[in-house]
This record gives structure tokens, C-alpha cells and sequence, in this order.
């Protein structure tokens, strides 16, 4: 088993987070709005990476992070971590449910971050939603969607919803699945700390995090691929596997 960090040590990261999303809002409202896309992207990477650092969690990257649009990443769906965790390999443009926007101070970060938001239950929002991310597309951006709808538990991988693939499609742009882990890196298992799924809170989620020692983020970067005639479904189906393939990879 392993070993745990102090409540005290755990509530010192804690505040140390907190103010680094101070500082991430307030380089969003200076920066943000007289820097090109390129210089906004890094900024986005390294702050992520020194998040990541504030909490204790250490990333591994495996495969290629792409260098440029257009491109869709399509990766499975832990944890609260896991915009971080990408945007600290490689900074993304992210679809994500509305109900992010009320997460405390996370929130307004995200959003003004550049996220597109979408009404999971509304037919009508995810196809406004897949026309905006078309167009993104075709001005050259990287976006990023967590085809499962919601987090998992980090062991089965949830069905893929077709419905954002269409994207890709319409734009005539390449999909690249990532496929995404926490590990233990006393033990080399996985690990069950970032979990966001069930019973679980955010703050329960956060403080589990917090608490680890040895964790590792691991993203795996899989190969980019165009449609090539599949319909969206097909093409879900098969990133689903390779995003399977990687996560145990």
C-alpha cells in the first residue's frame, strides 16, 4: 500500500494551487488577448506542467504530442486531471459538459482556457456544438473531446458517442486517440487517487490527489488517421480500441 501525504502537507499544496489558478485567470485577462495562438499555447503547457508539479504529480508522455492542427484528439475520461494532465503534453482546445463551468475557480479557468461547452442531453446544442468544432478545425486548431461522455473508473472503457467524430468528418481533418492512465509509481499499478466517477465529489476527488505520493500521469499518444469512407460510428468504434490499446500500452 501505499504511502500517504500528511493532511498538513496535503493543505499546504492545496493553497499553493489555488494560488496558481489565481495566476492562470490573471494571465488569461492580460495575456490572452494580445498574444498570438502559438504564444497563448505554451503559456497553457507550462502552467499546466507547474500544476502539475504543485499537486505532486509527475507526467509521462509516450508516442509523438502532434505539433500542429487540424487535428481532433479523442482520449478516455478519468478524472478532473486529465484537461491538465493533456494540456501539460500538449495544449488542446477542449469540448467538455456545460456543469464544468460552476466548478469552483477550475471553471472560470477552463473557460477562459478557450473551452467549447456542450448540453449532453440536448440533440440540438451537440450538433451547434459539432458545427463550431468543425470550423475550429478548419482555422487549423488542435481540439480534444473525451468520447465517453463521463469519467470512468479507470479499468473498462465506457462506450464512445459518435456524434462529436462527426467534426473530423465534415472538416476533413485527422483524429488522433490518446489514451490516458494514473499509475503508481512505487508500485507500477494503477491508480485509483484522481478518480472522478460515482459517489465521489470533486473536493473528495481533489483531496485523494492531494494526499498521494509517487503519482504519475502517463499519456500515450497513438498515430493520426483521416476517415478514409468510415461513417462516424465506425470510426468511433475503431479509436475506441486504439485508445484501449494505449491506455495498457
Amino acid at each position: 500500500m501505499s504511502l500517504r501525504r500528511s493532511p498538513v502537507a496535503a493543505a499546504w499544496r492545496a493553497l499553493r494551487a489555488v494560488a496558481h489558478v489565481l495566476r492562470g485567470l490573471w494571465i488569461i485577462r492580460s495575456e490572452f488577448g494580445r498574444l498570438p495562438p502559438a504564444a497563448c499555447a505554451l503559456l497553457v503547457r507550462e502552467w499546466s506542467r507547474q500544476m502539475l508539479d504543485i499537486l505532486g504529480v509527475a507526467l509521462v508522455v509516450r508516442g509523438a504530442p502532434p505539433g500542429h492542427g487540424p487535428l481532433l484528439l479523442v482520449a478516455n475520461h478519468i478524472s478532473w486531471l486529465d484537461i491538465l494532465v493533456m494540456d501539460a503534453a500538449q495544449p488542446a482546445r477542449f469540448v467538455s459538459k456545460s456543469d464544468v463551468k460552476a466548478w469552483p475557480l477550475l471553471g472560470s479557468l477552463v473557460t477562459g482556457a478557450g473551452t467549447l461547452y456542450i448540453e449532453r442531453e440536448s440533440r440540438r446544442d451537440a450538433m451547434r456544438v459539432v458545427h463550431q468544432m468543425a470550423d475550429s478545425l478548419r482555422a487549423g486548431d488542435i481540439l480534444a473531446v473525451f468520447p465517453e461522455g463521463t469519467t470512468g473508473d479507470g479499468v473498462d472503457l465506457l462506450p464512445f458517442h459518435a456524434n462529436l467524430i462527426q467534426a473530423a468528418i465534415s472538416a476533413n481533418a485527422p483524429v488522433l486517440p490518446v489514451g490516458l492512465s494514473f499509475v503508481d509509481g512505487a508500485s507500477g499499478r494503477r491508480s485509483d487517487a484522481p478518480t472522478f466517477v460515482g459517489e465521489t465529489t470533486l473536493l473528495q476527488s481533489i483531496w485523494a490527489t492531494l494526499r498521494a505520493t509517487q503519482l504519475q500521469a502517463v499519456v500515450h499518444f497513438g498515430e493520426s488517421a483521416r476517415a478514409e469512407g468510415r461513417d462516424r460510428r465506425t470510426w468511433a468504434q475503431d479509436l475506441r480500441s486504439a485508445v484501449a490499446a494505449l491506455r495498457e500500452g
